[in-house]
C-alpha cells in the first residue's frame, strides 16, 4: 500500500479504537444550561426538527461528518453510513479526497450516491492540496462524487505535527477568495478539531464565506492522532506539547455565530442530543458527529450506528420540548445560562 493509503488506514484505525481524544480540553458544553420548562405547551411529537442546509431539506440538523475514503475498508464505511443518512434524512460529508485526487482507481471509496440519491452529500480536500492541484481540480472532486457541496479542511495544527506534512502556510486565504467565485457547488470551510478562532472567521467573512464548520477543541485532537503515528522522538514530544491545542467548540460556536455566516456547522466532540442542542442555542445551523459514529460502526456495523444517531436526534428532540422550543428558531432564543470559562471567552475576544 501507498504512504497515503497506509496513513488513511492507520487514522482509521487510531479513531475508531485509539485514545486519540483531548485529554485535559473539552468542547465547553457544559458551561451551556439550557433553562427548563415545566410547561412547555409541546407535544413531543409536534417538534419541528427538520431543516435546510447548503440546498438540501434535511430531517434533523446533523450530518454524518467527515471521516474516511481512499482505502477498502473507508469505501465499505462511507457506503453503509451514507445509506444510514439517506434513510434517516441527515446529511452526510466524506473524508478527505486527497487519495482520490492522486489515483482515479479510489473513486469508487468516495462514490456514495447510489446508496445516498437525495441527502446532502459534502465533499472534501485539505486547503494545500488545494494550492498544489488548483481549483478546477476542486470542482472535477466534487462533480465526480455528485457533492451538494466541498468543504476544503484547514489542519495547520495536525500539519506541523505530521511526519512530512506542510509546513507554509501562505495564500490560503487567497485560494479561499478564488474557490468562492469559481466553484459551482457551495464552499464551505472547516476545522479539523482546533476550531475556528475570532481571528479566522473575521478573515473568512472577509473573503465572502458565508459557509463554514468550526470542528471545535475537545472531540478528536488530530495532533494526538499524528504524536500516536509519529516515528522520531521530537515528533512525539511536538504532538504531546500541542495535543490541547485549539478553540473549544462551545467557544467557536458562540464566537462565529456572531460573524453572520449563513451556515454555521458545530462539530468537535458532539455526541449526544444534549450536545447539539447546547451548539444550535449558541447559534449552530447543525451539527457535525464523527468519531462516535465510527466508533459504533466498528462495534456494531450500520445498526449500531443508526441506533446512534437516532439516539442523538430523539435527545435533541426531548431537550427541545423541555426548552419550550417547537423548532429549532424557538431552540436559538431559548434561554440560557453561560459558565464562567465560556463567558471569559466571550468576553476576552468579542
Amino acid at each position: 500500500m501507498d504512504d497515503i493509503g497506509a496513513r488513511k488506514s492507520a487514522h482509521l484505525e487510531l479513531c475508531a479504537t485509539g485514545e486519540v481524544g483531548f485529554l485535559q480540553t473539552t468542547t465547553l458544553r457544559g458551561e451551556v444550561a439550557l433553562v427548563h420548562d415545566s410547561l412547555p405547551e409541546l407535544a413531543l411529537d409536534e417538534v419541528e426538527l427538520g431543516c435546510e442546509l447548503l440546498g438540501k431539506r434535511l430531517r434533523a440538523p446533523l450530518v454524518v461528518s467527515a471521516m474516511t475514503g481512499g482505502t477498502p475498508a473507508g469505501g465499505r464505511i462511507n457506503a453503509e453510513l451514507a445509506a444510514v443518512a439517506e434513510e434517516l434524512g441527515l446529511g452526510f460529508a466524506l473524508g478527505s479526497q486527497r487519495p482520490m485526487l492522486e489515483d482515479e482507481a479510489l473513486a469508487a471509496t468516495y462514490q456514495v450516491r447510489r446508496q445516498a440519491p437525495t441527502t446532502l452529500v459534502v465533499g472534501n480536500l485539505g486547503l494545500w492540496q488545494v494550492r498544489r492541484a488548483g481549483a478546477s481540480a476542486v470542482e472535477a472532486l466534487a462533480r465526480g462524487v455528485g457533492a451538494d457541496a466541498m468543504a476544503i479542511h484547514l489542519n495547520p495544527a495536525q500539519e506541523i505535527v505530521q511526519p512530512g506534512g506542510d509546513r507554509d502556510f501562505r495564500g490560503g486565504l487567497e485560494l479561499l477568495a478564488t474557490l468562492r467565485a469559481e466553484l459551482t457547488v457551495p464552499l464551505v470551510v472547516k476545522e479539523t478539531g482546533c476550531g475556528l478562532g475570532p481571528a479566522a472567521t473575521r478573515k473568512l467573512r472577509g473573503v465572502g464565506v458565508d459557509h463554514v464548520d468550526v470542528a471545535g477543541a475537545g472531540g478528536t485532537s488530530w495532533v494526538g492522532v499524528e504524536a500516536h503515528r509519529a516515528s522520531d522522538p521530537a515528533g512525539r514530544v511536538l504532538g504531546a506539547e500541542l495535543r490541547e491545542w485549539g478553540v473549544p467548540t462551545a467557544a467557536a460556536v458562540a464566537l462565529a455565530s456572531k460573524a453572520g455566516f449563513a451556515t454555521l456547522i458545530a462539530s468537535g466532540g458532539v455526541a449526544t442530543g444534549l450536545d447539539a442542542a447546547r451548539a444550535i442555542a449558541l447559534g449552530a445551523s447543525a451539527v457535525g458527529v464523527a468519531r462516535p459514529v465510527l466508533q459504533a460502526w466498528w462495534r456494531g456495523g450500520a445498526p449500531a450506528a443508526r441506533a446512534l444517531l437516532e439516539g442523538i436526534v430523539a435527545g435533541l428532540r426531548a431537550v427541545m420540548a423541555l426548552t419550550g422550543s417547537a423548532d429549532l428558531v424557538s431552540l436559538r432564543r431559548a434561554p440560557r445560562v453561560v459558565g464562567p470559562q465560556l463567558a471569559a471567552w466571550l468576553a476576552q475576544l468579542d
